[in-house]
């Protein structure tokens, strides 16, 4: 382990990763001399999955991780009126429409994803496919729902004995199926939902939106075909403060000061990609230089997977059902260069439907969980796909990348699965629900078990390059563009710039093959230099991100990442103005 400490590349079989671009033929004895930011490790580790939970008590169609807390928020739909776990206590929830009926089950829990202790939380207003985001301070905003909750408006805080805080008649309209964006200010706009083309900004705890607040969008009504395939639309915030916006096979720049589109990408050929072909997307990493003086920093998209535009009317509206296969697509493109931006397709090893697109700690991506035909609905989806694949990203003008297959699960999640990345790189995978309420016979059972996935970088391999961020000798709250430091030991005693990455990840509010603000940040850093009084620790000074355009405000799992290993477990900083 000597030689590896001194950061010796692994004698292992490779899965060989590109170099400034250029893919590496063959294994490397020693440090590869790489670009900054590049990593230099490999392994054919591929991955390991173990049942973290055997019933939660709730299927979780929604999913997002609470900073500094250690827990996981999971909630489903009260709409059946039934889960695995029923509430603690009195008071039950009044069923809507029965006054006679009263529901004493848990549709929601907090799960602490260390120990696996849940609490079941109250919900009266119906959360069935609606949307949300982390604000400034940590607090989960949720919005949308289904009938009562369409219009509603939550608050979910961070405290020991904390629930929901519902606030119903919030939203101009109801939105059910819409996206929930974070804005540079640290404000929310939601966009869409069924029979709801519009878009408004959301109203601030215990305030209404007047009707008239809601924005007509036409985008919306264009994308809109005979089986919607525009729900849950893909958005994220533009490097400039645009909103990139993607619905069926369409996207555009939207001004969210002025309402205007400012740009349109060219069409995303081979099929539908949003709700209910639902593929999934993501942005990948954005990387700063320190005193980074860019006009433009570049900003992409990935969207991957998708149905044909008619696979909803074949599996769903069809008798006998007709499953059609999912696409292999997954392509990506380059939202900063706007006229000049085209897709660039690659072909995915197997095709994905529903499933989610995670960025890991490393800035790779993860595609997980979902089906190889059909559409989203009940029992509208086959052929699970039960096997992780992960895409290597490396810089350069050739996108060089890899696809690699990793260990399957043997728990199909398919519609209403979720995912989440934990802070000491795990993946939490949770939910599966292809019925209108919880079976357990059914081809596809209501799915209540938890598991987590190690991926590649998790290979005990490389486990002495794994380093520990020394919480007390690190900032935890940032300021948009000063200069902070983290201090780690472990790994490397010796660490080389060129080796290193510093990365700060928001983590997504994740349903139906959505992954909401989900967004990554490669950080400037200045220098590595040992500490003083602590020769076996090393400092790393940075530079926070320039502002909200980047980085919105709120809360970030901080990642150091040395020869393509995450530090043991990330911590979580706080950036604000």
């Amino acid at each position: 382990m000597t030689a590896l400490r001194r950061g010796l590349c692994i004698f292992l079989p490779l899965l060989f990763v590109s170099v400034n671009g250029q893919p590496a033929d063959k294994p490397a004895g020693r440090n590869r001399v790489a670009a900054p930011n590049v990593i230099s490790v490999d392994t054919n580790y591929k991955g390991k999955w173990e049942l973290f939970s055997p019933d939660a008590g709730v299927s979780a169609m929604h999913l997002i991780l609470l900073p500094t807390t250690n827990e996981a928020l999971m909630f489903d739909a009260t709409v059946w009126k039934i889960s695995k776990l029923k509430l603690p206590g009195p008071p039950c929830r009044k069923v809507e429409d029965t006054p006679n009926e009263e529901d004493c089950f848990a549709h929601s829990i907090l799960i602490d994803y260390e120990t696996g202790n849940i609490r079941p939380l109250r919900l009266i207003y119906d959360t069935w496919c609606s949307s949300g985001a982390l604000d400034v301070n940590g607090q989960l905003v949720s919005t949308g729902g289904y009938n009562n909750g369409s219009d509603t408006v939550r608050l979910l805080d961070i405290c020991p004995d904390c629930g929901w805080k519902e606030y119903p008649g919030a939203l101009a309209n109801g939105r059910w199926y819409a996206t929930q964006v974070t804005l540079a200010d640290g404000r929310f706009m939601v966009f869409g939902g069924r029979a709801a083309p519009t878009y408004e900004f959301v109203p601030a705890e215990g305030q209404k939106n007047a009707k008239n607040q809601a924005v007509d969008f036409k985008f919306l009504v264009e994308t809109h075909d005979p089986v919607e395939n525009n729900l849950y639309p893909f958005i994220y915030l533009s490097t400039d403060g645009n909103l990139f916006v993607f619905a069926n096979n369409r996207s555009i720049l939207l001004d969210p000061n002025t309402n205007r589109i400012v740009h349109e990408f060219p069409v995303l050929p081979g099929g539908s990609r949003n709700y209910p072909a639902s593929g999934c997307s993501c942005m990948l990493p954005i990387t700063l230089q320190p005193d980074d003086k860019r006009f433009f920093i570049p900003a992409e998209i990935m969207v991957c997977g998708g149905a044909p535009h008619d696979a909803f009317t074949m599996s769903d509206l069809t008798r006998p059902k007709v499953f059609l296969p999912a696409s292999k697509d997954c392509a990506r493109i380059d939202i900063s260069k706007r006229g000049k931006a085209n897709w660039k397709i690659q072909t995915m090893p197997t095709a994905r439907i529903l499933g989610d697109a995670l960025v890991l700690p490393t800035g790779d991506v993860l595609l997980i969980n979902g089906a190889m035909s059909g559409s989203a609905g009940w029992d509208d989806a086959r052929d699970p796909n039960l096997a992780p694949v992960l895409y290597r990203v490396v810089a350069g003008a050739n996108h060089a990348t890899k696809f690699v297959e990793l260990a399957p699960t043997n728990i199909p999640r398919v519609y209403h699965s979720t995912s989440a990345v934990l802070p000491d790189g795990k993946i939490l995978v949770a939910g599966s629900n292809t019925n209108p309420g919880y079976l357990d016979v059914a081809l596809y059972p209501t799915e209540t078990r938890v598991e987590k996935f190690s991926p590649h970088y998790l290979d005990p391999a490389l486990d002495p390059f794994r380093t520990d961020i020394l919480l007390d000798k690190s900032a935890n709250k940032l300021i948009y563009g000063q200069r902070f430091e983290v201090q780690v030991r472990g790994g490397d005693p010796n660490i080389d710039m060129q080796k290193l990455q510093l990365n700060i990840y928001y983590p997504p509010f994740t349903t139906h093959g959505i992954s909401m603000n989900q967004r990554m940040i490669r950080m400037g850093i200045y220098e590595v230099r040992k500490d003083a009084a602590a020769p076996d620790a090393s400092v790393i000074a940075y530079q926070a991100p320039p502002n909200g355009n980047i980085a919105p405000p709120g809360y970030y799992m901080m990642f150091v990442v040395y020869n393509g290993v995450p530090c043991r477990r990330a911590m979580w900083v706080q950036l604000k103005n």
